[in-house]
């Protein structure tokens, strides 16, 4: 019994380490898009503008609704800058950017996210925790959807 016990928390911990992963990868992607917004320059201006404040409006949502879900089963999301720089897979905005980088950086971005995603729906499912799995899974579809639009920008 002991031994399901610790299985079990050991289990939880990997998933709430991945939760936290993507608090960290929410929050620096919240701040990039924001830079992207304030930044972009060219004759997309207008387009890209507003699809980057659809994006970290999004971004906030995800961010939060993660965050939230990890207090629900007693867990603690990263809030510090500190503990976020640690543990994100993101790379911050230089601020070197042209219009086209921008883009490509958070097409990058969502496919690195699916892909940390996708670990973490099979360790949800491994839990049996089907509303971290089904968040997850909300989550990633609708950064697939972000992805593909920015490929076809991109011309890729």
């Amino acid at each position: 019994m002991a031994t399901t016990t610790t299985k079990s928390k050991s289990k939880n911990k990997t998933l709430s380490e991945t939760l936290n992963r993507q608090v960290a990868n929410f929050s620096v992607l919240h701040m990039k898009l924001h830079h992207f917004h304030w930044y972009v320059k060219g004759e997309n201006f207008f387009t890209l503008h507003l699809k980057f404040e659809e994006l970290y409006k999004e971004a906030a949502l995800h961010l939060d609704t993660i965050a939230e879900r990890m207090l629900a089963q007693r867990a603690l999301p990263v809030a510090t800058l500190t503990e976020i720089l640690e543990l994100t897979t993101l790379k911050e905005a230089t601020g070197d950017e042209d219009a086209q980088q921008m883009v490509q950086s958070l097409a990058d971005d969502f496919e690195m996210i699916c892909t940390e995603l996708t670990e973490g729906i099979a360790l949800a499912e491994e839990n049996e925790d089907q509303p971290t799995e089904d968040l997850l899974v909300h989550i990633r579809t609708s950064l697939e959807k972000h992805r593909w639009m920015f490929e076809a920008y991109l011309g890729n």
